[in-house]
């Protein structure tokens, strides 16, 4: 994978972990549902201005925006709501990675390397690192919520690497419109009427920039980037740059909201980072690294 789409993958990981933080901001206004069906709502308006065919088979468009607008995405903001921490949170959705990787291997015949079954090992290790200094929170039922929209992730990676699309920007707004209507049926009956009004009445100016954030940011910028890297890669090449998400989430908050990180954290980020690059980077440039440290003796 050349610099400029490792920075692009980079550049979506500080996306999605800023966004955690926005997602707790949100759901102070607005029931989990609600919150999801107003988000892809508002992610399918580049529709107004995009023209030409569909990008995708309507089918593969429906696929995707099943698995990941409302099983993803409701699950992920039903288990936030009942208690998960946003950074455990993002931490436990990235198990989308292994979950990828496996589902890959069997559907796809994709077989990851041993160097990049290694960088994934230590990826995962500063994971592990991470998760072991934050409460699971107080709910079972929300840690099992997570995991199950992790899994439905990955099953929308394959659908979208299979979706043949090569206008990401149109796949992910065309995607965008499936998920509202389910959404919003599954608000009325579980979060009840008087909620969605009184949600819709009183949103505040934080609330309103969450939405706009998670909509147009998280997901149209977001995801129409992660669709066209998957387009072109492996998905066990770009699936675990997920793995620097919660990195990214401790990082932000640690330089926009002056939050603490111990040592172990520290560990931890350099242990991830250290695993994306032993997978993403190309074996012609460890040769070379090797050879001038060779030199170098």
């Amino acid at each position: 994978m050349p610099l400029p789409h490792i920075l692009l993958a980079l550049l979506v990981t500080l996306i999605w972990g800023i966004n955690f933080v926005i997602i707790k901001v949100g759901l102070h206004d607005f029931p989990p549902l609600l919150f999801c069906a107003l988000r892809f709502a508002l992610a399918a308006l580049p529709l107004l201005f995009l023209r030409g065919p569909l990008p995708a088979p309507f089918w593969r468009i429906v696929q995707i925006g099943v698995l990941l607008g409302v099983v993803k995405f409701g699950l992920l903001f039903v288990g936030m709501h009942l208690g998960m921490p946003a950074g455990l949170s993002s931490l436990v959705l990235q198990s989308q990675v292994f979950f990828t990787v496996l589902i890959a291997a069997a559907l796809l015949g994709e077989r990851p390397s041993p160097r990049a079954l290694l960088g994934l090992a230590l990826a995962a290790g500063g994971l592990l690192l991470i998760g072991l200094e934050r409460p699971l929170g107080n709910s079972l039922l929300a840690f099992l919520l997570v995991v199950a929209a992790a899994l439905a992730w990955a099953f929308s990676n394959i659908a979208t690497k299979r979706s043949g699309a090569s206008d990401m920007l149109r796949l992910i707004s065309w995607v965008s419109l499936i998920p509202p209507l389910p959404l919003l049926l599954l608000s009325w009956i579980f979060e009840g009427p008087q909620a969605i009004a009184g949600a819709l009445r009183g949103i505040s100016w934080g609330g309103f920039g969450a939405l706009v954030y998670i909509a147009f940011l998280a997901t149209s910028v977001g995801f129409g980037l992660w669709s066209f890297l998957l387009r072109r890669y492996p998905a066990s090449q770009v699936t675990p740059f997920a793995l620097a998400v919660p990195v990214s989430g401790l990082l932000s908050g640690w330089l926009f909201l002056g939050e603490a990180l111990s040592g172990q954290d520290w560990l931890a980020c350099a242990l991830v980072f250290v695993g994306l690059a032993v997978t993403v980077l190309p074996t012609s440039l460890w040769r070379r690294m090797g050879r001038l440290r060779a030199a170098d003796l």
